[in-house]
C-alpha cells in the first residue's frame, strides 16, 4: 500500500563545489570603523538595475518567500520578462537564488562573525546583497572573490545604500583574506546549533529530527538535502526506449545518463538551453519527472483495462505516467480542485498523445463516491504534504514550513486517506505517496487508517516490490 521515498540516491553530488566542509579555525577578528549607519527609507533605484543574473536573483530574494514555489514563480516571471536572456545567465541566476535559499543560516552566520557591530543592525538589502557575494565567494570556485566584491559593491549603491559601499567592500574582503572560516557552535556543547549554522538549517528543525532521528542520522539527512539534485527525465516508454531517446537527446548535444534505479529514468548531465525547446520533448517522447515519482507510479503499477483514479492529481506527473503504464488502454480519472493545473495535464497528454486521461475539477475532500459512481481497481494517493523530502530541490520549504503545518496536513491526509479507501473496489491498491520524512505524515497516518479499516491491509513491499526498488524500501517495506 505504500513505499518510503529517499529521493537522496548516493550519487548525487553538489555542483556547489564548497571548498572546505570539515574546517574551522579560530582568527582574530579585526573590526571594521565604517558603521552601518541610520536606515534611510526604502531602496531606491531598483527599477533602473542593469539586468543581469546577480540583479536578478538580489531582486528576487529580497523579497521574503511567500510559501511553495514563491521563488521559482519569480524567476519564471523575471525570465518571462526578458525572454532575451542567454540561457547561460539564466542559469547563473538560478544557481545564485538556488544557493543562497540553501545556505542562508551559513552565510548569516559567517557575516556575523566577521561584522563588527550587531547583525540585527544590517539593513535587509544590504543583507541581500552580502548573502549574494559571500555564496559566490564560498561555493563558486568559478567565480573570482574580486568580482564577487566589486558586483557588490555596485549592488549596493544601486540599491539606494551608497553610504555602505565601504562596509560590504571591507567585510567581503576580510572574508575573502580569512577563506570564510569561522568557528561554529560546539557539537558536543549545542549538537542543535552546531548542525544548523553548518548545514543552514532552522534551530527548530534541526531539534526535532535529531529527537526522531538521532545525531548521526540527522546530519546525514541534512546533508543530503544540500545536495543538488539532477533533472531527471521519465522516457515515455510506449512510443521510444530509453536507449533511443538516449541517442536521440546525444544528437541534439545533450549529455545524459541512466537513473539509478527507475527503469524509465535519464538523467540530465549537461543541457544548454529550456527543455521546452528540445525536439524529443516536443514530440512527447519524455517529459520531466524525478526517480521517486516515477516509482510511485511503478509500484501501484495498474494493467491495461484497470480503472486508475489519481486523486489530488496537479500538473499529472504521475498521471501521465498511470496512464503509459495502462498502454493507454485503461481510463486514468485525474482528481485536482485547480482547474488551470488539469487543463496544463491535457496539454501535457496531447503532447504525449494519451487518450485514456479524464480530468476531475473537484475537492476530494468532499463526497466523491457519491457522483463518481464507481470504484477503482487502483488508486494514487499522493497527498500534500509538508514537502520536507524535497528541500535539495526547493531549498525554500525549511525556511516558510511551520510544526503547525504538520499537525494540519496529517489531519488532511488522514481524511485522503479515507476517501481513497471508500473508492476502492474489493481486492484493489491504493498506494498513499507523500515526499516528506515526517513520521506524522507517513507511519501514522497509514497505521490511523488501517485500524479504521478492518477491510484493508499494508502490503510489505519487501515481498511483492521488483528488485530495482529494493534500495528504497526501508525495514517496515
Amino acid at each position: 500500500m505504500r513505499a518510503r521515498f529517499d529521493q537522496r540516491h548516493p550519487g548525487y553530488l553538489s555542483d556547489t563545489g564548497f571548498r572546505h566542509p570539515e574546517r574551522t579555525a579560530v582568527w582574530t577578528l579585526l573590526r571594521h570603523r565604517c558603521k552601518p549607519g541610520p536606515r534611510r527609507g526604502g531602496p531606491r533605484g531598483l527599477s533602473e538595475f542593469k539586468v543581469t543574473p546577480r540583479n536578478l536573483a538580489f531582486k528576487i530574494l529580497r523579497k521574503p518567500g511567500a510559501g511553495p514555489g514563491a521563488f521559482e514563480r519569480r524567476l519564471e516571471d523575471a525570465f518571462g520578462n526578458d525572454p532575451k536572456m542567454a540561457p547561460r545567465d539564466r542559469a547563473f541566476a538560478v544557481h545564485l537564488v538556488q544557493g543562497v535559499l540553501r545556505w542562508r543560516s551559513r552565510l548569516d552566520w559567517i557575516i556575523n562573525c566577521y561584522a563588527s557591530f550587531p547583525f540585527s543592525r544590517i539593513e535587509p538589502d544590504v543583507l541581500t546583497v552580502l548573502r549574494i557575494a559571500l555564496y559566490q565567494m564560498l561555493f563558486m570556485d568559478r567565480v573570482p572573490d574580486s568580482a564577487a566584491v566589486n558586483e557588490a559593491v555596485k549592488q549596493v549603491s544601486a540599491c539606494g545604500r551608497p553610504h555602505l559601499r565601504s562596509f560590504v567592500n571591507g567585510i567581503l574582503r576580510e572574508i575573502s583574506r580569512h577563506k570564510g572560516q569561522c568557528d561554529f557552535p560546539s557539537r558536543e556543547e549545542n549538537p542543535v546549533s552546531h548542525l544548523s549554522a553548518r548545514y543552514s538549517y532552522p534551530e527548530g528543525m534541526v531539534r526535532k529530527w535529531i529527537t526522531e532521528l538521532g545525531f548521526e542520522k540527522t546530519e546525514g539527512l541534512l546533508q543530503a538535502g544540500n545536495m543538488v539534485s539532477p533533472m531527471v527525465l521519465r522516457v515515455s516508454s510506449r512510443r521510444i526506449s530509453r536507449d533511443e531517446l538516449a541517442v536521440m537527446l546525444s544528437a541534439e548535444g545533450i549529455r545524459v545518463r541512466y537513473a539509478g534505479f527507475s527503469p524509465d529514468g535519464l538523467i540530465v548531465e549537461e543541457l544548454r538551453r529550456p527543455v521546452g525547446e528540445i525536439e524529443a520533448f516536443r514530440r512527447g517522447f519524455f517529459t520531466v519527472q524525478g526517480e521517486a515519482a516515477q516509482a510511485a507510479s511503478r509500484l501501484l503499477a495498474p494493467s491495461p483495462g484497470d480503472h486508475v483514479l489519481d486523486l489530488c492529481a496537479g500538473l499529472g506527473g504521475k498521471t501521465t505516467h498511470l496512464a503509459e503504464l495502462t498502454g493507454d488502454r485503461g481510463m486514468v480519472v485525474a482528481v485536482d480542485r485547480n482547474t488551470n493545473r488539469l487543463a496544463e495535464m491535457l496539454r501535457t497528454a496531447g503532447r504525449m498523445d494519451l487518450r485514456s486521461i479524464r480530468p476531475v475539477a473537484a475537492d476530494v475532500s468532499e463526497n466523491l463516491c457519491g457522483w463518481l459512481g464507481k470504484r477503482f481497481d487502483c488508486i494514487m494517493l499522493d497527498a500534500p504534504c509538508s514537502a520536507l523530502g524535497t528541500i535539495s530541490r526547493h531549498p525554500d520549504v525549511k525556511w516558510w514550513r511551520k510544526e503547525e503545518d504538520i499537525q494540519r496536513l496529517s489531519r488532511l491526509q488522514a481524511r485522503l486517506l479515507d476517501c481513497a479507501i471508500e473508492l476502492l473496489r474489493p481486492g484493489g491498491r491504493v498506494l498513499y505517496a507523500t515526499c516528506t520524512i515526517s513520521r506524522e505524515e507517513n507511519e501514522d497516518v497509514v497505521e490511523s487508517c488501517a485500524a479504521r479499516h478492518r477491510s484493508i491491509f499494508v502490503e510489505d513491499l519487501r515481498r511483492t516490490a521488483p528488485g530495482w526498488a529494493e534500495p528504497l524500501l526501508d525495514d517496515s517495506g
